[in-house]
């Protein structure tokens, strides 16, 4: 047996039994990811705990505080610079606790002894035996005096134990759906802290420079600050339905104040809404939309959309706005346009009118000579059995303007009456001369010109 001083005498005294267990599982982790092998086993013997990995085996060289350059190299291990195994062994042996590490290399056991020609000086030890099965494949930990209790909180700091499922993955790490009311913040499959008012957990892959100078040696308590960018990073890398849908329901919190606190940060706001503008068919407004629009909240919802309901700030930012796939955003402006540009007129033509209906339809032109004449820009006017809705006015609407094909369509109705077919024609003539919609100043300067032109015309045949 040979001797092989580890060179600790006391130290973290405030880690308990799990720390320790946690380093061993890390480490047992880490040899599985970089050599491909099958899944770590911890299971329980007796009154003895095993954790087995199916590695390279340990050697006795590993229990050097050196840096580790495979380690260092790649960014999705959780050790680093061989401090891990020697604090668990220090911390196993200030519990009292008994430790056979067995590999092909060699059997490993710690005892207390005086350092190499310092007879003064107690440190700790490993006993390095001759291997018990050379052909061991990868290392087992026998750990004696540990409770279940101490395996399982050591299991639950780590995200490939605790049950709760990734719900996308993103260069920048996991989105993970999270058990219980506290979100966990993992550091490659580790827990480094809790969020009490997270939506989600998260599991950080793609370390920052921040995240490294904040991990500590007991990988615990890392401030927000440090982790704050990459939740963004990871939030805004994706583009399922399945966060989408979490994101929206909280989305809808953000009017009482009881969100979570990654729907107060305005990027990831507006980033849910694209996810979900892509994924579902929805109509987002705001409350000044619901008071203001709610005919058309209501034909959006016969259409199937589901209405989501956000603040105002998030409706000027997505205003005019395009999802993940190049879509338009729907609010309640881009609503209105789709639904006018799918909307059917059923025309009706001109022969196919009553008697009465011609009668009134034929003086068209005496109608728009009392403005001057049908203005050049109109090619023709249409009658149509149906007239699709005005969403921003109270009332009905009997006559449109459509400036891309030149055509002023009205309501086949307003032929009833010669003054409700003149009012219209007249109303829909001025939009086309004066290029402008209903609620502008120049609307209405031509509208009052054209109404001194149909009361000069008409007074000065008296």
């Amino acid at each position: 047996m040979r001797q092989f001083d580890l060179n600790i005498e006391k130290i973290l005294e405030n880690w308990e039994t799990y720390h320790a267990i946690r380093e061993i599982i890390a480490n047992a982790l880490d040899e599985q990811f970089l050599t491909s092998t099958k899944d770590v086993e911890i299971t329980k013997q007796g009154n003895s705990w095993l954790i087995r990995d199916f590695g390279r085996g340990l050697k006795y060289t590993n229990l050097t505080q050196n840096e580790n350059q495979e380690k260092l190299s790649n960014p999705k291990v959780i050790g680093k610079f061989g401090i891990g195994l020697k604090d668990a062994l220090a911390t196993f042996d200030r519990k009292e606790i008994k430790v056979l590490i067995k590999s092909k290399f060699g059997n490993i056991t710690l005892n207390k002894t005086a350092k190499k020609g310092f007879a003064d000086i107690i440190t700790l030890h490993a006993n390095i035996s001759e291997p018990a099965d050379p052909n061991l494949v990868g290392t087992e930990f026998i750990i004696d005096g540990v409770t279940d209790d101490d395996i399982s909180k050591a299991k639950n700091l780590f995200l490939k134990f605790t049950g709760e499922q990734v719900l996308e993955s993103t260069k920048a790490g996991d989105v993970v759906n999270k058990v219980g009311s506290i979100g966990k913040i993992y550091i490659n499959g580790v827990k480094v802290a809790e969020e009490e008012n997270f939506l989600f957990s998260y599991n950080v892959t793609q370390l920052t420079t921040a995240i490294k100078k904040s991990l500590n040696r007991e990988r615990t308590n890392v401030g927000r600050t440090a982790y704050t960018d990459s939740v963004k990073k990871i939030l805004l890398s994706c583009k399922s339905s399945d966060v989408a849908k979490i994101l929206a329901d909280d989305l809808q919190n953000i009017n009482y104040g009881t969100q979570h606190d990654e729907l107060s940060w305005i990027d990831v706001q507006e980033h849910s809404v694209k996810i979900l503008n892509q994924n579902e068919k929805v109509l987002f407004v705001s409350s000044t939309d619901m008071m203001l629009h709610p005919d058309m909240i209501e034909e959006a919802k016969a259409s199937g959309h589901q209405i989501i309901s956000i603040p105002e700030n998030l409706k000027d930012k997505i205003k005019g706005g395009t999802d993940l796939s190049g879509k338009p955003i729907i609010d309640i402006s881009q609503f209105t346009t789709t639904y006018n540009d799918s909307f059917s007129f059923d025309f009706v033509a001109i022969e196919n009118l009553t008697p009465k209906e011609r009668e009134v339809y034929n003086l068209t032109n005496d109608i728009l000579n009392l403005i001057d004449g049908k203005p050049r820009i109109v090619r023709d006017i249409k009658i149509s059995t149906t007239m699709r809705k005005d969403f921003f006015s109270e009332g009905e609407t009997v006559g449109v303007w459509f400036p891309n094909t030149g055509s002023i369509i009205i309501l086949r109705k307003m032929l009833n009456s010669l003054k409700d077919f003149a009012g219209t024609l007249i109303h829909e003539a001025i939009h086309a001369k004066s290029g402008m919609g209903d609620i502008s100043r120049n609307f209405e300067h031509e509208l009052t010109v054209a109404i001194g032109q149909v009361c000069e015309k008409a007074l000065s045949k008296k």
